[in-house]
């Protein structure tokens, strides 16, 4: 087994074009850690609907270029056997290490394989590449991204000409391709004979932002805004302007790109203590809204003064707030969400008319529904604009809360108060989530064999009036690895994330409320419950 395991690594070494990539391993082979080149050599990355995504380093387990070229050969000889012989692809890239070589490699394979290529100018938010596919008619779109993972990682993001993300079976059939993959000398890589986009796709982008706002609107809402290390800074500031918002003050700190995140400890919004700076300037600014991006910006993160303090409102809080927003502008069309989050949404559909629809967790499954209007998922992503941009967008959504809050501030209102009245009328509800990130994958596998074998009979008190297992599929749903608890009053879905090492439960509990005055008692229920539901959970998954 040691001398199969050196005997790759070479043979990986013997091709590799990294130079960095390189001396890394040959270090590794040289002081014969075969425990390191194990994990590097025991198997592949794996292609799926999420692109690849894995930690920086030599090995083919491991994010590099020698990765990414067979991926871009592999995308190139699906979409040759599609039929698309000559055929656009766009190339975005993130500011995370290696982000740039991994769009120019990307940019070169599918130049060498017939096709062509255009990478965008410079690094920028995701949403701009996913508009970018639509509005320059390309056949697919690559984004060089790992969105809000640790400075480690890095990914590989790929869409089809729609200008949605990939889902089955195009994934397995592109993964068919990258596997057919032999020695990297038999895949073409030219040293030039793409092209490197200007300014017109991002200029094309921001002038379709205005169509987001209201004519007219108000636009008063002062704010923070953190760039969380990433690239939305330049892009949310330029499309501010041009709303005639109040100018967003940066948290300095935060506001350049920087690939190694140097204030927080994953660049996550959600996380705990990276909104600490953004709060930090919020206390002197005093302004309406803090607003973050994750370092893509794809993901829009939303905080408000509560009392004394500030409090990072749900993605679920902000994607009811933005469906009651365009419900109240008349919009037509369909609403969706993923499973996993809040059901709101179906009830204020509902009760304006609009169609509605539950998809599996992603943006790729979200962009297709059929008449989208507007989408969002709970892990802050939010589709306010699915003609111009089929995936999440933190920068459209960013104006889009904005407004919001200038339209409420006007009348001395605030979002919690838009909250509180949409608690009166559809019922309190609350949500929250048990995440468990875990250095062996084997605790997630065990947690939901555990579940599976022994389903919990009630949690928190409340009975489990049905349990479903996601793998078999529903009438409405393609299978998922999944489990959906209903319980009386309150649901729960348990799954492992598809871009983090995380078990991830999602709780939700709906609390009527009779009026006004019954609003407190209500929230200190349903706080109540989900902490007894978290805690009943844990201990029936083993964790």
């Amino acid at each position: 087994m040691q001398d199969e395991v050196i005997a790759r690594a070479q043979a990986w070494l013997a091709e590799d074009p990294d130079p960095e990539t390189r001396e890394e391993l040959a270090k590794l082979v040289d002081a014969g850690d075969t425990a390191e080149l194990t994990a590097r050599f025991s198997g592949t990355l794996q292609f799926g609907t999420a692109g690849l995504r894995g930690e920086l380093g030599a090995g083919p387990m491991r994010m590099n270029r020698a990765v990414v070229i067979r991926a871009a050969a592999g995308l190139a000889a699906y979409l040759k056997a599609k039929g698309e012989t000559d055929g656009l692809v766009v190339i975005g890239y993130d500011a995370r290490h290696k982000s740039a070589d991994f769009a120019r490699d990307t940019a070169a394979v599918i130049t060498g394989a017939g096709l062509r290529a255009a990478v965008l100018p410079r690094p920028l938010p995701t949403p701009v590449l996913a508009f970018a596919i639509r509005h320059l008619g390309a056949v697919a779109g690559v984004e060089v991204t790992a969105s809000h993972n640790p400075p480690r990682d890095n990914g590989y993001k790929v869409y089809l000409g729609d200008g949605s993300q990939i889902v089955p079976p195009a994934d397995a059939e592109i993964a068919a391709e990258i596997d057919a993959v032999r020695a990297l000398a038999d895949v073409p890589r030219p040293e030039s004979g793409w092209e490197v986009l200007g300014d017109e796709v991002l200029d094309a982008y921001l002038a379709r932002t205005d169509a987001i706002l209201a004519e007219g609107s108000a636009r008063g809402a002062r704010t923070v805004y953190t760039a969380m290390h990433g690239v939305g800074k330049d892009v949310l500031l330029a499309a501010f302007a041009r709303a005639g918002f109040p100018e967003p003050v940066l948290v300095a700190e935060q506001a350049e790109p920087d690939p190694d995140f140097p204030t927080v400890a994953f660049p996550n919004p959600e996380e705990p203590g990276a909104m600490d700076l953004a709060f930090e300037r919020a206390t002197v600014t005093e302004p309406d809204l803090v607003i973050a991006n994750d370092p893509d910006a794809d993901r829009c993160a939303v905080a408000v003064r509560d009392g004394g303090d500030w409090r990072m409102l749900r993605g679920d809080e902000v994607g009811a707030l933005l469906a009651a927003h365009l419900v109240g502008r008349g919009v037509t069309g369909t609403f969706a969400e993923s499973i996993v989050s809040s059901s709101l949404l179906g009830r204020i559909a509902e009760k304006a008319g609009l169609g509605y629809e539950e998809t599996l967790t992603g943006f790729k499954w979200i962009a297709r529904v059929e008449d989208l209007r507007y989408g969002y998922e709970e892990a802050l992503g939010y589709c306010v604009d699915p003609e111009g941009v089929r995936d999440k967008d933190g920068i459209t959504a960013a104006l889009l809360i904005t407004e919001l809050a200038s339209e409420l501030k006007e009348s001395g209102r605030t979002l919690l108060d838009l909250l509180d009245d949409l608690a009166l009328e559809h019922g309190l509800h609350a949500t929250d989530q048990l995440s468990v990130r875990v250095e062996d994958l084997s605790v997630i596998a065990d947690a939901m064999r555990r579940l599976r074998e022994q389903p919990p009979t009630a949690l928190a008190g409340l009975t489990v009036t049905s349990a479903e297992d996601l793998t078999r599929g529903t009438a409405s749903l393609p299978p998922t690895d999944g489990l959906r608890y209903t319980l009386d009053g309150a649901r729960v879905i348990v799954r492992p994330s598809g871009t983090e090492p995380k078990l991830k439960c999602y709780l939700e509990v709906v609390i009527p409320v009779a009026d006004r005055s019954a609003l407190p008692a209500a929230r200190a229920r349903a706080t109540e419950l989900l902490t007894a539901i978290k805690r009943d959970l844990s201990e029936a998954a083993g964790i």
